[in-house]
């Protein structure tokens, strides 16, 4: 482990699929991925891994993962998995996506969701600074505030956090929260930042199916993932044939780095304030006599 990383968990692993050096893998990080659980990654930062896949233009994507996975779900051949024996089937599947998907450099945090949601300062933080200064990314992806998993809402204020910790100059020029436990397909569409997933069909159905361990175990995420990227190319828009096979939502978290002082509470309000507005307008025009 790099000297200049130090991840605070004594499981923490840093996987670096092509063998480079840890410094050098993790400088040539374009996009960044922060997310709760294994698998978070390939289903809702999708763009990001595709955005980069082949390093086109220099392109590298590098992935978080935040939890152990020992409270996943389990079923199937995985029903009598102990704790620990899920935590090493979980990274063992989050280290074969960063193969496949040609991740610069995949970090395995290891942190017990209770960690993770304790907003108290300690090793998650910790390791988010640690990794944020060696990482230079220009586009960061992580959850959204309006997800009903609770490790996913704490994951992105971990993040936000941290990167209001750069200096200015430091911080990405976008930050997008993603869709994971609960659609953005709700945001009025001026709020959406819309992520087309076009082409590389394959490779998307592969990420998918790497994680065994939830799929085989009883949590059908990859066809919900798939149904989910085409209903939203599909009802996206009611008066046009469809222009993308398959689109993810997003919602632009990079105010909050340009102002400090922005609530993430406010901040998320203003969404569901605007969605409101727009619903309640459209019913009223709609009962008035023409």
């Amino acid at each position: 482990m790099s000297p200049s990383i130090r991840l605070s968990a004594p499981g923490a692993e840093i996987y670096v699929p092509d063998g480079k050096p840890l410094p050098e893998a993790v400088a040539r990080t374009t996009h960044l991925g922060v997310c709760a659980h294994a698998d978070d990654l390939e289903f809702m930062a999708y763009h990001g891994i595709l955005e980069c896949f082949g390093h086109k233009n220099g392109a590298w994507f590098t992935g978080v993962t935040a939890t152990d996975g020992g409270g996943s779900a389990r079923g199937g051949r995985y029903k009598d998995h102990t704790d620990g024996q899920m935590r090493e089937t979980r990274k063992a599947e989050q280290k074969k996506a960063a193969m496949i998907g040609g991740y610069a450099a995949q970090f395995l945090l290891d942190h017990p969701s209770q960690a993770v949601k304790d907003p108290a300062p300690g090793g998650v933080a910790a390791d988010l600074d640690s990794i944020l200064a060696a990482c230079r990314p220009r586009v960061v992806y992580t959850h959204n505030f309006q997800d009903k998993h609770d490790s996913h809402v704490a994951v992105a204020l971990r993040v936000i956090a941290a990167l209001r910790r750069l200096p200015k100059a430091r911080r990405p020029p976008k930050v997008i929260g993603c869709e994971a436990w609960r659609s953005l397909d709700w945001l009025c569409d001026p709020d959406k930042v819309v992520m087309p997933l076009d082409g590389q069909e394959e490779l998307a159905d592969a990420l998918l199916g790497v994680f065994d361990s939830q799929v085989g175990g009883g949590k059908r995420y990859d066809l919900a993932t798939r149904g989910r990227r085409l209903a939203n190319a599909t009802y996206f828009e009611s008066h046009g044939v469809d222009q993308h096979k398959a689109l993810a939502w997003g919602m632009d978290m990079t105010p909050l780095l340009e102002d400090d002082g922005l609530d993430p509470f406010d901040y998320t309000q203003a969404y569901i304030g605007r969605f409101a507005a727009e619903v309640q307008d459209r019913i009223r025009r709609l009962s008035q006599p023409s």
